[in-house]
Formats: C-alpha cells, structure tokens, sequence
C-alpha cells in the first residue's frame, strides 16, 4: 500500500478527545473509546500529500482528525474533478471496506493533517462489536446519500450562477458559520476549487463571484473565507 507521512505517536487524551468528536464514535463512552484507540494508527500528511490512493481505496478506513482533504477524479480526458471536501473529523474510505470495491479517486490533504488509519478487520471488529457505531454508520451513509442527490441537482442546473449558489449554500451546511452579517464559510476555496465542483470553468466562476460581490451578496474576507450574506441566502434559483 503506498501511504506516505511518517508514523505519529499522539498522547492518549488527544486522540480520545479527537474521536469523541467524530460522528461515527460520538456516542461512545470513554472506556469504548479507548478501545477504538486500540485499532488506529495515527499518521502525519503535510499539505499537498497524497493520503489515499486510487488503487488502495479498498484497504483501509481514514478519519481526519486534524486538518482538511480533497477527494479528485479524474476524467477520460484528463481533467481533475473535486468529489467533495474533507475537513476534521470527517471520515472517508468506509464504503471500499464495505463492498471490496476500490474508488476511481484520489485523496490529498490541503492542509497539514493528523488522520487516523483503521484495517478492513478492525472495521468491521469495530462495526459488530459496538452497535451504537453500527447505528451511528447508517445515519452518516443516510446523510452522505441525500447530499449526494443535492449534488446531481446541481449539476442538472443549466446556468452557471445557480449551480455556484448551490455549491455555497451545501458547503454553508457543513462549513457554515453563523454571524451578524450572515454566514462565514470557514473553508478556503479557490477559483478552480469552485469551478471543479460545479462542472464549470475557473472564467465563469470569477464572473459570477464578482458580480456577486459588487452587489454585496457575498464578501471575501482577509482569510479567503467567503461571507454569505442574508440577501444571498434568502434569493431562490
């Protein structure tokens, strides 16, 4: 398995305050967390690193405990696509261990990141040992699949405006925070990050944000997060 990163030790308190804020293991108590500890490795990836590989998508789970990923496909004819993004304590690779199949997909941190690796066999260890992971698991998958539906209605979007719009209003859901002005996404996005999750070119995107922004619906902040304001917000398709 090609894995790069070097081997990382983290103190017990870290990594069980680290799971215990992971969907999949937040109803765990702190003696069943310590078991989960048992069966991860934990791993450093610097940004840019390639955590997981295309061919290796089937052997391992990965929980990013610190830090944010993307997930790239690349088409027939060459061009890198943006699945969806991964930020701390999401996790990726479950659905490989699930039905054996590997992923035409490719996953770099974009940050420097902390992940931690858990085997086919501790997975499942883990899935049948512990109902409340079981149950905690389906209600993930459930949510993964009705975000998934979003992302085709996006796509079936013709004009390039709506299709942006709804990429930021999903990423508000997950990334979204709430202030005076409206809500922060706390994600940093470039122009090809945009274009490469709605299908569109980097050219269209900066002329729809743009205009966005010189009618104040919308606000890059000093950080390159982007301010969604209530007016942008509250405007239908």
């Amino acid at each position: 398995m090609k894995r790069s990163g070097k081997k990382h030790r983290e103190k017990e308190p870290f990594v069980n305050g680290s799971l215990s804020k992971i969907d999949l293991f937040s109803s765990l108590t702190d003696v069943e967390l310590r078991k989960v500890r048992e069966k991860i490795l934990i791993k450093k990836f610097r940004k840019n690193e390639i955590i997981l590989h295309e061919e290796n998508t089937n052997e391992y789970m990965y929980i990013i405990l610190e830090g944010e990923a993307k997930v790239l496909q690349v088409t027939g004819e060459g061009k890198g696509i943006i699945v969806s993004m991964h930020k701390a304590g999401d996790f990726f690779g479950e659905q490989s261990l699930i039905d054996g199949q590997t992923v035409p997909a490719t996953v770099t941190a974009t940050r420097d990141s902390i992940t931690a690796i858990i085997s086919r066999n501790d997975f499942y260890d883990l899935l049948f040992g512990q109902q409340k992971v079981l149950e905690n698991l389906l209600h993930i998958l459930s949510l993964r699949l009705r975000e998934a539906w979003k992302r085709i209605q996006l796509l079936n979007f013709n004009n390039g405006a709506q299709r942006i719009k709804m990429l930021l209003l999903m990423l508000s859901e997950t990334y979204g925070t709430e202030s005076p002005r409206g809500t922060v996404l706390n994600i940093k996005l470039i122009h090809q990050d945009i274009a490469d999750m709605t299908g569109l070119t980097r050219e269209t995107v900066t002329r729809v944000l743009d205009k966005w922004q010189k009618t104040g619906e919308i606000q890059v902040l000093k950080n390159k997060f982007i301010l969604l304001r209530p007016e942008f917000e509250s405007i239908a398709f």
